[in-house]
């Protein structure tokens, strides 16, 4: 008897997408461009970075823009590249930490993609962010006390999200971005079943 591969058909996947885009939401350190990344590679897919995108398109890094107009004018260009990148689709797109807070961005990624909140716990974020020092948000005389707040803030609203997928800190990106792939082929599979 022949084994049965537990391993999701990508191309299955991709079809079932119906030209749709993967969009991955969450905090800053979460992963979201480097499982991203992965997740596009398993399913040959392009992927996209929202922030670069902004980068690129401003001429600017984000905490130039932040720096120079504010947040909500950074918010504003943000969720213009975010329409933009996942109505192209299918793609896997990762987001700002801020993106899907928007709720028109929020309501445009439910109608174009399916999102995934990429989860971790606050150690895992400030080991991650630690290592850079390009984040406006976290620019404040205590950056623990400012990532609690802003996962109180936005974690009901990550919870939204059509798949959560946990990204602990001793995980390898390939696990997770696996998960995510297991995770969206389940909830594909379930989907056209409804």
């Amino acid at each position: 008897m022949t084994p049965v591969s537990t391993k999701p058909d990508y191309a299955t996947i991709r079809e079932g997408l119906n030209g749709r885009s993967i969009a991955l939401v969450g905090l800053m350190g979460a992963g979201k461009t480097t499982v991203g990344r992965r997740i596009a590679a398993l399913l040959g897919l392009p992927f996209s970075d929202s922030d670069q995108e902004i980068e690129d398109v401003s001429r600017m890094s984000v905490a130039e823009l932040f720096s120079a107009y504010g947040e909500p004018e950074f918010r504003a260009l943000e969720a213009r590249v975010v329409s933009r990148l996942v109505q192209d689709g299918p793609r896997v797109l990762g987001t700002g930490g801020g993106a899907y807070m928007n709720p028109n961005t929020r309501l445009m990624l439910k109608n174009h993609a399916i999102t995934v909140w990429l989860k971790a716990d606050i150690d895992t974020l400030m080991a991650r962010v630690s290592r850079r020092s390009n984040r406006p948000l976290l620019k404040t005389g205590s950056p623990r006390a400012t990532m609690k707040k802003l996962m109180d803030v936005r974690y009901p609203i990550y919870a939204e999200a059509d798949i959560v997928i946990n990204s602990p800190r001793e995980a390898k990106r390939d696990m997770v971005a696996e998960d995510a792939v297991d995770a969206l082929s389940r909830h594909l599979f379930e989907r056209a079943r409804a």
